[in-house]
C-alpha cells in the first residue's frame, strides 16, 4: 500500500509540473492565435485546453483515490480517474466538432494571419510540450489516465509541429487556405484521441473484461490447479487502471474439501502473478459432496436476502456428509 501511494505522489508530482507548463502554453497560443489571426494556432490551443482540463481532472482522481473506503463507497474513490477519463473524451469530442465548424467556413472565406509570429508562438508551444511529456513519460505505461495524458501532450506536439511547418510555407507562399487546412487536420487527431479515450473508459464503466485478458484463459488456469473440479460464474472486471478484480464460483473435488482453504490460497496466488488480478473473491461449493438434486438449482434461483441462510445449510449438508463417512 505505501509503494503505490508513493507511486501515486510521484505521479502527482509530474502531473502538477505538466500542468503549469500547459497552462503556460495554453496562454501564449489563444493570445497569439487571436492576435495573428491563425485558426491553426487557436486549434491547437484548444488542443491544450482539453489536455489541461485532462491534466486537472487526473490530478484530482489521483488525489481522490487516496481517499480511504468508507461504508458507503467500498471500492473507495478509485473509479473517479475512470470517470474523469470519461468527461475528458466527450469534452474533446465536441470541441473537435466545434474546429470542424470554424475551419468550414474559412475554407470558403480564407483569412489573412501573421505568419511569423504564428511559427515562433507554435515553436514555443512545442518545447513546452516535449517537456511535459518527458515528465509524463515515466509512468505512462502503469496508468490509463497517465497514459492518455501522455498520448494528450504527444498529440499537442504533433499539432504544434504541423502549425509551425504550416506558419513556415504560408510565410513564404501567402497561401491563407494553408491555416485552414491544418485546423482540419489537428481536429482529426483530437477527434481520434477523443474516441479513443471514450471508448477505454465507456469500456471499464460498462464492467467490461480488461483488454487483453481472456475469461477462458483465466477460468483453464483456475481449473488447472490440483484439486479444482470446475468453475463457473466467472465474473472479470477493472475497478481503475491498475485494480483488476474477479468473482468465481469454485467447485473442490470431496477429496480436497479438508483443504480447500490452501486450493484458494493457489488460486489467489495465481490470478496475482499470472494476471495481476489483486482482488479476488472466490466462493467455494463441493457439487459431489451434496446429492445431486435440484436443490442446487433452486438456491440459485432464491432471493438474495436468503443467500446466508442457503449457504450455511449447503454446508450443514457438507457437514453432515462427512461426517457420516467417518
Amino acid at each position: 500500500m505505501h509503494a503505490e501511494s508513493h507511486l501515486d505522489r510521484s505521479i502527482a508530482g509530474r502531473f502538477t509540473y505538466a500542468i503549469v507548463l500547459t497552462a503556460l502554453t495554453l496562454i501564449a497560443e489563444v493570445a497569439g492565435g487571436i492576435w495573428t489571426n491563425s485558426l491553426a494556432l487557436l486549434s491547437d490551443a484548444a488542443h491544450v485546453f482539453l489536455d489541461l482540463f485532462a491534466l486537472f481532472l487526473s490530478l484530482a482522481a489521483i488525489k481522490l483515490s487516496s481517499y480511504p473506503a468508507s461504508d458507503t463507497r467500498t471500492f473507495g474513490w478509485h473509479r473517479t480517474e475512470v470517470f474523469a477519463s470519461f468527461i475528458n473524451g466527450a469534452t474533446v469530442f465536441l470541441m473537435a466538432v466545434g474546429i470542424f465548424y470554424e475551419a468550414a467556413g474559412r475554407l470558403f472565406n480564407p483569412e489573412a494571419v501573421k505568419s511569423l509570429p504564428m511559427l515562433i508562438i507554435a515553436t514555443i508551444g512545442l518545447v513546452m510540450n516535449l517537456v511535459a511529456a518527458s515528465a509524463l513519460h515515466g509512468h505512462s505505461h502503469d496508468d490509463l489516465n497517465v497514459r492518455s495524458a501522455f498520448l494528450h501532450v504527444l498529440g499537442d506536439a504533433a499539432a504544434s509541429v504541423g502549425v509551425i511547418v504550416g506558419g513556415a510555407i504560408i510565410y513564404f507562399t501567402g497561401w491563407y487556405l494553408l491555416d485552414a487546412l491544418i485546423s482540419i487536420g489537428i481536429g482529426c487527431a483530437i477527434f481520434s484521441g477523443s474516441w479513443r479515450v471514450l471508448r477505454e473508459s465507456t469500456h471499464i464503466l460498462l464492467e467490461g473484461v480488461p483488454r487483453g485478458l481472456s475469461t477462458q484463459a483465466v477460468a483453464d488456469a483456475i481449473a488447472g490447479i490440483e484439486g479444482v473440479n470446475s468453475v463457473h460464474h466467472l465474473n472479470i472486471w477493472t475497478i481503475c487502471s491498475h485494480i483488476l478484480a474477479l468473482s468465481a464460483h469454485v467447485d473442490i473435488k470431496p477429496e480436497y474439501k479438508e483443504g480447500q482453504v490452501e486450493v484458494l490460497r493457489q488460486i489467489e496466488q495465481l490470478l496475482f502473478e499470472e494476471f495481476h488480478i489483486s482482488h479476488t473473491t472466490l466462493q467455494a461449493e463441493c457439487t459431489l459432496c451434496v446429492a445431486a438434486s435440484p436443490m442446487i438449482k433452486e438456491l440459485r434461483h432464491r432471493p438474495r436476502h436468503d443467500h446466508n441462510h442457503d449457504h450455511n445449510h449447503d454446508h450443514d449438508h457438507d457437514h453432515d456428509h462427512h461426517h457420516h463417512d467417518h
